[in-house]
């Protein structure tokens, strides 16, 4: 593989050798700082719902939120509405198959609905314009409820969280009623492969090099709308070469990965990482495919 050393960059935008963008975001759990990124590609909003015998009000999280945009402002933002695959009795969740993300909708609408009245408030305090996604969306029905739900509350960009293979296989579905696509690439992992991605015995089996993992995320990322992949495979400097050449257009990471992908990209052409995307793909193991990439990036 050919590439072009570029400079050892670990600030500002993020950009293969010639020049290509890829944004390079951020992931929190709470409102804390972004030191290196772009912006935030990933705002789990579960520390507001967790330990505690009901929801918050809504000036609760108005609060929560305004910290978490006001010194954001004018950088891109992007919330993930509540997930819960731990247990949140109030919500009826606590199982990775079962109650959580949109679907605790169902049950309890008014989570979703204070959740996006308090969002609102905030990017209205603020000046903010976040997107909102939603996890666990496996349907376009079910993704055109929630832009719908998203844009009657006056927030413009609604997007869905690609985490489940019925999603991953039915993509462009799903992106005709949103305006961008997430793939949560360990979830996706786990429910591909039917194996609870905790347990250290299966680790195997969620491999984010796993052949079978990659076909689908290179099907979401041939989307022609915003593609982000989050997840520890976004901060794999290598990984971060292979879905760029599959066409995501965003990585989202915890910040102290930002400059080691940053300066990956910088080396490396577009077509470069085209090249490495269709030599892993070619593989039928997850140790064939990592090899692969090491190889051509030697």
């Amino acid at each position: 593989m050919r590439t072009r050393r570029g400079p050892e960059l670990d600030v500002g935008p993020g950009r293969t050798a010639d020049g290509h963008r890829v944004e390079l975001l951020a992931d929190l759990t709470g409102p804390d700082p972004v030191p290196g990124a772009e912006g935030v590609g990933l705002v789990r909003t579960e520390f507001l719902f967790v330990g505690r015998s009901r929801p918050p009000a809504v000036h609760e999280q108005q609060a929560a939120y305004r910290e978490v945009l006001a010194p954001l402002v004018g950088r891109k933002v992007v919330v993930r509405t509540l997930d819960a695959d731990t247990p949140i009795p109030y919500a009826g969740t606590g199982s990775a198959l079962g109650v959580r993300g949109f679907r605790i909708s169902r049950a309890r609408p008014d989570l979703l609905r204070d959740q996006l009245e308090a969002l609102a408030r905030a990017a209205a305090d603020t000046g903010a314009a976040p997107w909102v996604a939603a996890p666990m969306i496996t349907t376009a029905t079910e993704a055109a409820a929630f832009a719908a739900a998203v844009r009657d509350h006056g927030l413009t960009t609604a997007g869905a969280v690609v985490d489940v293979p019925a999603a991953a296989l039915r993509a462009a579905d799903i992106a005709a009623e949103v305006d961008f696509l997430t793939i949560g690439c360990d979830d996706l992992a786990q429910h591909t492969f039917a194996a609870d991605r905790h347990r250290p015995d299966l680790a195997d089996l969620t491999d984010p090099w796993q052949p079978a993992l990659l076909d689908l995320i290179a099907g979401v990322a041939a989307i022609p709308k915003p593609v982000a992949i989050c997840g520890e495979a976004a901060a794999d400097p290598l990984l971060a070469l292979v879905f760029t050449g599959m066409g995501v257009d965003t990585l989202v990471m915890p910040p102290v990965s930002l400059p080691a992908v940053r300066t990956i990209l910088a080396a490396h052409t577009l077509s470069a990482c085209r090249e490495l995307a269709a030599a892993v793909r070619r593989a039928t193991t997850p140790a064939e495919a990592r090899a692969a990439a090491r190889w051509l990036v030697s």
